[in-house]
C-alpha cells in the first residue's frame, strides 16, 4: 500500500486562512464583506485591497517572518491586516488598544516589529512608545497612520511626514503574487498575554492552527454561509477568537464598530440584521441594562458566544428573553481563544432556569479542532476522578495549541511539560465529561474580558512612598465581572487615602487596571511570610458586588 501513495502538490497544500479570502473573492465576490458606518466593501474589493497592502509591505522591505504590529480598534483596516500581513509572508501582532505607551514600547521591542499601523485615536500612545524606544537606542518601527475616514483635510503631524494607510495601498499591485507559507506551521500572528512589563509572553500562532481554529469557530457559532457578524469582540484579542478569518471562510459580512455601546449594538443588529456576535459578560450586561431609548426589536435570533467568567443566571435569562442565544466557551490566548464549548443537550431544555444556567456556565468539552481536554494532577499527570469534586489543572492537547512563546524557550517547555499544555487554571471534570473551572492560577483578574495581572498592579502600588505591603485580588462587580481590590499596609508614620492611591495608580496604569476598592489593614501571612490571597479573595467576596453603576 505504501508504494501506491505519493505526497505531492496535487494532494497536499499547507493550510492557511489566506485561502478563505481567495475563495470568498470568487464565491461571494459582489456580496458585502465589511460595513463601517457609511463605508462598504465587497469580498472582491477586500481581496484586492489586501493584495495591494501585502504588495506595498513587501516594497517597504517586509519579508518572510518579519513582524508587523497594529494599534487600532475594530475598524476595516484592522480586519484587512489579518489577511494582508500574512499574504506578505509576515507575522501580525495586534496590540491591545488599552495599553499605555510604556507597555506598547515593551511589546514593540520584544517582537522587533518593523512596521506599526496606528489608528489616529491612539497616535499619542504610539508616539510615546517610539520616544521610549528612541531613548533606549532600540530600533524604531515605521509608523503608518490610519486617519479618521471622515476628516480628509486635517491630519496630525508626526515629524515632517507620515505615511497613511490608503496612500500605502496605492503603492501596491492588485495582481501581487501572494506569499504563501512554506510550512503550514510557519507563524501567522503574535498575540501577547497579560504579563508584567518586564516579562511579556508573545504567543505564536501558526497558519495551520489559525486555519483549524477558524473552522472550529464556524462550528462553535453555528455559522451558515453568509452570516452577519457584529464585531463586539476586540480583533486584538486572539485575532478576534479567530473569527476574523472564520467570517471570511463563510462569505459573511463584518459589521465594524469603533466603540461598543448598547445603542450601537441594537442599532447595528436592527439595521444590518446581525446573526452573530460575541463578547465578555460585560457586553451581555450592557445589553440587558440598555435603556428603553437604546433598545431596538431584534429582526431575528442572534447567537452570542461569551467567554471569561460565566454570566449569572439572571443575565442568561434576560438575554434569552430578548432573543439572544448564549453559548459559553473557555480558552486562553495559548489556545487561539475558545478551546472548549459547553455543547447543549436537548434534554436540558426542560430543566428549571437555575439548573440550565448552571449547566450552561460550565466550560464544557473540547471543540472539534482540539484533540483532548482533561483535568490532571500536574505532578503525576494522572487524570483526576470524573466526580465533579476532585480539583486538578486544566490541560489541553491538540492542533489548536500555540507554537510556543516567542524568545522564551524555558516558558514554552514548562507550558508543554508532559506533552500537554498546562493552563494553570484549576477545575473539576463531571461524570458527563464536561469540565468546570474552580479557580484561576497566578491570581489573574478578568475584568470586562480584560486579563489584569495583579503582579503588575501591585508593583505600581508598592512604588508609592507610603506603602509597605500590597496585595491585589478580584472583587465581584455586577458590570465588569470583577475589578481590582487592593489591600494595603502603610509604612509606620506615613498616611495615604483611598483616593490618593487610586489617583497614583491612574497616573501609571491603564484605567481598567486601576483598583476601584482600597482597604487599609494587616495582610494575612503564611508561616513562610507569603500573603494568603485566598483569605483576601474571601474578604473581597464578602464585601459584595460593586454597583453596576460604578464608573472609573
Amino acid at each position: 500500500m505504501a508504494k501506491a501513495t505519493l505526497k505531492c502538490s496535487a494532494n497536499y497544500v499547507p493550510l492557511t486562512p489566506i485561502s478563505f479570502l481567495e475563495r470568498s473573492a470568487i464565491v461571494y465576490r459582489d456580496r458585502t464583506s465589511i460595513i463601517y458606518g457609511d463605508i462598504n466593501f465587497t469580498w472582491k474589493q477586500t481581496h484586492e485591497r489586501c493584495r495591494r497592502l501585502a504588495s506595498a509591505l513587501c516594497r517597504r522591505g517586509i519579508s518572510r517572518g518579519d513582524v508587523v504590529a497594529s494599534l487600532a480598534p475594530n475598524i476595516p483596516e484592522t480586519y484587512e491586516l489579518h489577511f494582508a500581513v500574512p499574504m506578505a509572508g509576515a507575522v501580525l501582532s495586534t496590540l491591545n488598544i488599552r495599553h499605555d505607551s510604556a507597555m506598547v514600547a515593551v511589546l514593540l521591542a520584544h517582537s522587533q516589529a518593523k512596521i506599526i499601523f496606528v489608528d489616529y485615536q491612539f497616535l499619542d500612545i504610539a508616539k510615546g512608545a517610539l520616544k521610549v524606544l528612541s531613548k533606549k537606542g532600540s530600533p524604531l518601527p515605521s509608523l503608518i497612520l490610519i486617519p479618521d475616514p471622515h476628516d480628509s483635510v486635517s491630519r496630525p503631524k508626526f515629524g515632517t511626514e507620515m505615511a497613511e494607510y490608503e496612500s500605502l495601498l496605492a503603492e501596491g499591485e492588485a495582481e501581487f503574487a501572494v506569499v504563501r507559507p512554506d510550512d503550514e506551521c510557519d507563524p501567522i500572528s503574535l498575540n501577547y498575554t497579560s504579563g508584567t512589563t518586564s516579562s511579556p509572553k508573545g504567543v505564536v500562532y501558526s497558519h495551520r492552527g489559525a486555519y483549524l481554529n477558524s473552522m472550529a469557530a464556524i462550528l462553535l457559532n453555528e455559522m451558515q454561509s453568509m452570516p452577519v457578524y457584529l464585531w463586539t469582540v476586540p480583533m486584538f484579542h486572539c485575532n478576534g477568537w479567530c473569527l476574523t478569518w472564520a467570517v471570511a471562510a463563510q462569505g459573511g459580512t463584518n459589521v465594524c464598530i469603533r466603540n461598543v455601546t448598547a445603542k450601537g449594538i441594537f442599532d447595528s443588529i436592527a439595521k444590518h440584521r446581525v446573526t452573530h456576535m460575541g463578547g465578555a459578560p460585560t457586553v451581555l450586561n450592557m445589553i440587558i441594562n440598555a435603556s428603553p431609548s437604546e433598545r431596538r426589536p431584534l429582526p431575528g435570533r442572534v447567537t452570542v458566544m461569551t467567554g471569561a467568567a460565566p454570566p449569572p443566571p439572571r443575565v442568561l435569562f434576560e438575554m434569552e428573553e430578548q432573543g439572544f442565544n448564549i453559548t459559553h466557551a473557555y480558552g486562553l490566548t495559548e489556545t487561539y481563544g475558545p478551546g472548549t464549548i459547553c455543547t447543549w443537550q436537548p434534554e436540558w431544555d426542560s430543566l428549571p432556569l437555575e439548573a440550565r444556567a448552571k449547566l450552561k456556565a460550565r466550560q464544557g468539552v473540547p471543540h472539534l479542532g482540539m484533540e483532548e481536554l482533561d483535568i490532571k494532577d500536574p505532578v503525576t499527570m494522572q487524570s483526576v476522578a470524573r466526580d465533579g469534586k476532585t480539583v486538578g489543572e486544566v490541560m489541553f492537547r491538540g492542533n489548536t495549541v500555540m507554537n510556543g512563546y516567542l524568545n522564551d524557550a524555558k516558558a514554552t517547555e514548562e507550558a508543554f511539560q508532559g506533552g500537554w499544555f498546562h493552563t494553570g487554571d484549576l477545575g473539576v471534570i463531571h461524570p458527563d465529561g464536561y469540565i468546570e473551572l474552580k479557580d484561576r492560577s497566578k491570581d489573574i483578574i478578568i475584568s470586562g474580558g480584560e486579563n489584569i495581572s495583579t503582579i503588575e498592579v501591585e508593583s505600581v502600588i508598592f512604588s508609592h512612598p507610603a506603602v509597605l505591603e500590597a496585595a491585589v485580588v478580584g472583587r465581584p462587580d455586577e458590570h465588569w465581572g470583577e475589578t481590582p481590590c487592593a489591600f494595603l499596609k502603610l509604612k509606620e508614620g506615613h498616611a495615604a487615602t483611598t483616593q490618593e492611591i487610586i489617583n497614583y495608580c491612574r497616573e501609571r496604569l491603564p484605567h481598567y487596571m486601576v483598583p476601584r476598592t482600597v482597604v487599609f489593614e494587616e495582610l494575612p501571612k503564611t508561616s513562610t511570610g507569603k500573603t494568603q490571597k485566598f483569605v483576601l479573595r474571601a474578604k473581597a467576596k464578602v464585601m459584595g458586588s460593586l454597583s453596576k453603576q460604578s464608573k472609573m
